[in-house]
């Protein structure tokens, strides 16, 4: 399991601090105990280009997809 960790803690390193701060404390603090559909939704939330990601997370644009948008809502409101 770890090992899977380590992959994703990798693929949340996007170059951008906003990025890692908001993937990363998502993953540290709700990966694992999430569902396997939100956990799903997380891997396909990684797979978008950076600059969509950044939209998203900012708060500047909501995914059209309702799943995304809801872990997008998820992750902006954990706590720093």
């Amino acid at each position: 399991m770890s090992e899977n960790i380590n992959k994703l803690r990798w693929r949340c390193r996007r170059g951008t601090l906003e990025l890692d701060l908001i993937l990363l404390r998502y993953l540290d603090n709700r990966y694992l105990t999430a569902d396997s559909r939100e956990q799903q939704t997380f891997l396909e939330l990684l797979d978008l280009e950076d600059s969509d990601l950044m939209r998203y997370l900012m708060g500047e644009q909501s995914p059209a997809d309702a799943d995304l948008a809801d872990l997008v809502a998820l992750m902006r409101a954990l706590p720093a």
